[in-house]
Order: structure tokens, then C-alpha cells, then sequence
């Protein structure tokens, strides 16, 4: 047995999971957010135990790493941090240089670092993250898990943009997408649902941000985020896809410089944008049912921008072995999946099982479609966490 520790390091957060491996136990998990903030929060749970949950001054990256591993011997996880093997590391941005996980060095960092560009909140915060964990353990190796390399399958006329080839040679501007390990687990657990290992499925992670995955025989062919995760669907508070000549217009028209406009289409558009409620799904479902037109109109175009690619996937693969939900919409509301599968039931078949459907959130798996239908749809709760733990096993070959 040997434990490891998944990380999520954001600009203002670290999130982690201590993995018994390779039984995928989880041994202890916890974040630490509002990092830099004399009130940032850190909690820590102990496996099945209660959330230990401390207000506290916690001034960088370096600081809360130091409090997660002393938390971890006082707590008795670990008898000493020599008991830890491997750390793996999520990384949102691998650009074309990684198409599966590798071992994180000096190589991997420069070529992590290069790629900010592309996701200036989240790789920079990545490597910090990295580099605290390091300076704690020294001795410890460490993994780079890209969100990007499960996409960097797809074929050149699926990841060009039609622009001049030159910003594709001098820039790299293509599509790379995002979620990548999540819609990977998504597929391997697809297959207890499929009678075959000659599939194709459609995997839909939609959360906050949301992305779907077109997956034939376990490679991905297409996915709707672009060269960064605002392209693809409408999320909660982001545009999705969008005519690029709206940019320039609404500069020319507001006075508002072309960075401010950009902020609104990541951080004040989607649902926040169209219902003018609410970003969580939650509080824009309830409006819309209590008849409030800006919320049914916000539910309508987010089912479908869903159901769009659904069917753009459909035709992609030619044909569909089974649908996936996952993410914190998938997973847990029956109202959006509904409204997502009315737009395509038709088209493909598809016949829900309503009774069943309003059965499966709350980290629940299952089938929500009739026998009868001739695509089923399953909801599989993601798991990007233990995909970060067995390739630490992988990757660093820990026994």
C-alpha cells in the first residue's frame, strides 16, 4: 500500500486528497481557499469523520501546504511524511506538448510555464502550488496531470481554427479543450453500460463550466471548449460560443475597452448574464419554475446548447452508444437533464424514464433511460481525483 496526494492548486486555493493506493481508498481530503487573505479557510476531513474547519491567516501557497502536512501527522493520517510516495497535480493548460501525464521536472515546468498564456489563472497557480509541495517534500516526485491531453486525439480539421494558419505556426491558436480527465473516467466507467468495447459515446460535463466530449474506442474525436474554456456551451456565468464580431462592436458601442468585455463573457454572461439571478443552476431552475421569464429563457438556451452538440456529436461519430452526465448539473439535476434530452428525444430516440430520473443526484449512478430506448442515458458522478492518483502510480511507478 502507498499513499499519495491528489492537488488542485488554484490562484487563491489548494484542494487535495490523500489516496490509498491502490486500493483508491480516501484516506483524508481538504481544502484551503481564500489563500492570502487573513481570514482564508482551511478544513480537513479525516475519511468518514466530521469537516475540521479552521478560520486562520494563511498568507501563500507555501503556508498552507505546511499546514496540510503537519494536520496530517497530528492527525495521525501519516506516522511521518515519508509515508507519501507521489503527489500528482492537476494542470488545466498542457498545450500540444502533452497528450498523457507525465513525471514533473524542470522540463515539464518550463514547458507548464510557456503555456500561462493560454490559461493565465490557472497554470501559474498550478505551478505554484507545485512548487510549495516541493520545497515541503523534497524527496517527494511529482506527477502533471493535463486537462488538455485527452483531446489532443482529435484530428487537425477537428482542433483548427479557420483563421490565418500563421496564428496556428507563431501563437498556437487551435482548439485544446478542457475536462479532459474528467470525460476519460467518464468513458472507462461508460463501459459496464455498453456491450461492446467498439463504442461511442457522448460524455456531457456540465457544471459551473461545462464541456462535452464526442469518444469513439476510448479517444476523444471532438470536444466544444476551444483554445480556452470560455467556446463550447453556455455555462454559469460564461458565453459559450459566440460570433467573435460581438467584441468589437460592443467596444465600439460601450466605450469599454476590449479586456472588460472579455471579463463580462468569462465571469457576467451565461446563465448569471440571461436569468440576471444567478450563476448555480439551482437558484435559476427555481425561478424558471416559479415563471420567471428571464430564468425560463436562460434554461431554454442552456438546454439547447447542450442538445446542439449532442446531435453535432451524434452525426460526428456516426451514431451514439450511450449518453453520460456528470458534473454538478449532470450529477444532480433531473430538471436540466430533462430539458436537455426533450430537445434530442426525438431525433435520436431517446426515451427518458422520468420517475427514475428524479431519483439519481447526490452522487448517485444509474441508467435514467428506458429499456426500450435506443441510445441510453446514464448518470456516472465524475472522478477526476483517483485519475490523478493512478497515474501517479503510473507514471512514477510506485508498487
Amino acid at each position: 500500500m502507498s499513499k499519495v496526494i491528489a492537488v488542485n492548486a488554484g490562484s487563491s486555493s489548494l484542494k487535495f486528497k490523500l489516496y490509498e493506493m491502490p486500493e483508491e481508498k480516501v484516506i483524508c481530503s481538504g481544502i484551503a481557499d481564500r489563500i492570502g487573505h487573513t481570514d482564508a479557510i482551511f478544513a480537513i476531513k479525516v475519511g468518514d469523520g466530521e469537516k475540521d474547519i479552521t478560520i486562520c491567516n494563511i498568507q501563500d501557497h507555501a503556508l498552507a501546504v505546511e499546514m496540510l502536512l503537519e494536520a496530517l501527522v497530528d492527525k495521525g493520517v501519516v506516522k511521518s511524511l515519508k509515508e507519501i510516495k507521489g503527489i500528482g497535480h492537476r494542470i488545466v493548460q498542457g498545450g500540444a506538448y502533452f497528450s498523457h501525464s507525465e513525471e514533473l521536472n524542470d522540463r515539464t515546468e518550463k514547458l507548464i510555464e510557456e503555456l500561462i498564456p493560454l490559461a493565465p489563472l490557472h497554470n501559474a497557480a498550478h505551478l505554484v502550488g507545485y512548487r510549495a509541495f516541493k520545497k515541503a517534500l523534497p524527496g517527494v516526485k511529482h506527477v502533471a496531470v493535463f486537462d488538455t491531453a485527452f483531446h489532443q486525439t482529435m484530428e487537425p480539421e477537428d482542433y483548427m481554427y479557420a483563421c490565418p494558419i500563421e496564428y496556428y505556426e507563431k501563437y498556437k491558436v487551435r482548439r485544446y479543450g478542457a475536462h479532459g480527465t474528467s470525460h476519460l473516467y467518464l468513458s472507462q466507467q461508460a463501459q459496464i453500460y455498453l456491450k461492446n468495447h467498439e463504442n461511442k459515446i457522448i460524455s456531457c460535463h456540465i457544471g459551473s463550466g461545462a464541456s462535452l466530449c464526442a469518444i469513439k474506442n476510448g479517444k476523444c474525436v471532438a470536444t466544444s471548449m476551444g483554445l480556452t474554456p470560455l467556446a463550447g456551451v453556455m455555462m454559469g456565468t460564461r458565453t459559450g460560443d459566440i460570433d467573435a464580431s460581438v467584441m468589437p462592436y460592443l467596444v465600439k458601442q460601450t466605450g469599454k475597452d476590449a479586456e472588460t468585455i472579455y471579463q463580462e463573457f468569462n465571469k457576467k454572461s451565461g446563465l448569471l448574464g440571461i436569468s440576471c439571478i444567478s450563476n448555480d443552476t439551482r437558484d435559476v431552475e427555481k425561478a424558471a419554475l416559479e415563471g420567471n421569464p428571464k430564468a425560463v429563457l436562460a434554461c431554454k438556451m442552456y438546454a439547447r446548447r447542450v442538445a446542439d452538440y449532442i446531435g453535432q456529436y451524434f452525426v460526428r461519430l456516426g451514431g451514439c452508444d450511450v449518453i453520460v452526465f456528470s458534473a454538478g448539473v449532470g450529477e444532480n439535476s433531473p430538471y436540466f437533464r430533462k430539458i436537455i434530452i426533450d430537445q434530442v428525444k426525438e431525433a435520436l430516440h431517446i426515451e427518458l424514464d422520468d420517475a427514475v430520473n428524479e431519483t439519481i443526484f447526490g452522487g448517485k449512478e444509474g441508467i435514467i433511460s428506458k429499456p426500450t430506448s435506443q441510445i441510453p442515458v446514464v448518470v456516472i458522478p465524475t472522478n477526476e481525483e483517483v485519475m490523478i492518483a493512478r497515474d501517479i502510480v503510473s507514471v512514477l511507478k510506485i508498487k
